[in-house]
């Protein structure tokens, strides 16, 4: 994460501003909003701050879709802290490894398989979003959305046997535009795999997710990337 972009602007949203509930899904605290009676589900994969910090009024517009939306723990009660000194990020992520998250996915999407879903797709922010392309590189959702993705390769992109929606920033270090054009090209030789890439203007990493709300042009950004997901969630997860 060169430039720690991700820690530039910690997310300001009341984290118990959501109308869901938080319950124990496949071994994880997890925030679900929405029917329980939907046979559609997504698993939303946060940034390091974690769920705790997350805008959870996004989980409840993806449950207002018709989905059963998820937001595991997968930090363990245990997120990213700015203000501690001590445990820079570098270190955070040496405790909370993306791959380890990944498996812990696994039981979450048995678990609403459990309940009665039958297809379960996924939107990952920032760390998450390797998170997700892992689990649609194993085929173990039906569709994914990567929003401003950190660590996620053009080999990543190669593997991807579902859908894929890629939203990325004109100014993110993290995941430049130069790279997202090369997941661009790699999708482009995948016809089989349905594909949709975009880079919007004039934001920066994380914007979907930590944008100031008193700014009006980053509050249209954030709103138009929440309806691509959307749209993509809509047309693939079903």
């Amino acid at each position: 994460m060169s430039g720690h972009q991700c820690t530039e602007n910690p997310p300001k949203l009341d984290p118990n501003s959501g109308s869901g509930h938080v319950e124990k899904l496949g071994g994880l605290d997890s925030y679900v909003s929405g029917s329980t009676h939907s046979k559609l589900a997504v698993v939303l994969v946060s940034h390091v701050f974690g769920e705790s910090f997350y805008p959870l009024k996004l989980a409840d517009k993806v449950a207002e879709a018709g989905f059963y939306a998820v937001v595991p723990d997968f930090f363990h009660g245990d997120p990213y802290n700015p203000a501690n000194e001590d445990r820079p990020l570098p270190i955070w992520i040496k405790d909370h490894p993306q791959d380890k998250a990944f498996e812990d996915s696994k039981p979450v999407v048995d678990a609403l398989k459990n309940k009665g879903i039958t297809t379960v797709g996924a939107a990952g922010f920032c760390w998450g979003a390797k998170v997700a392309v892992e689990l649609a590189k194993q085929e173990l959702v039906k569709a994914v959305v990567l929003l401003h993705p950190s660590r996620v390769t053009v080999d990543d992109i190669k593997g991807v046997k579902v859908p894929i929606s890629v939203l990325g920033a004109e100014y993110d270090q993290v995941t430049p535009p130069k790279l997202v054009q090369q997941f661009q090209n790699v999708l482009a030789t995948k016809p089989e795999v349905k594909s949709f890439v975009k880079i919007f203007p004039r934001v920066k990493h994380g914007w979907t997710v930590r944008y100031d709300p008193n700014d009006p042009s980053e509050v249209e950004a954030a709103k138009e990337a929440h309806k691509d997901m959307l749209v993509w969630l809509i047309n693939h997860v079903k």
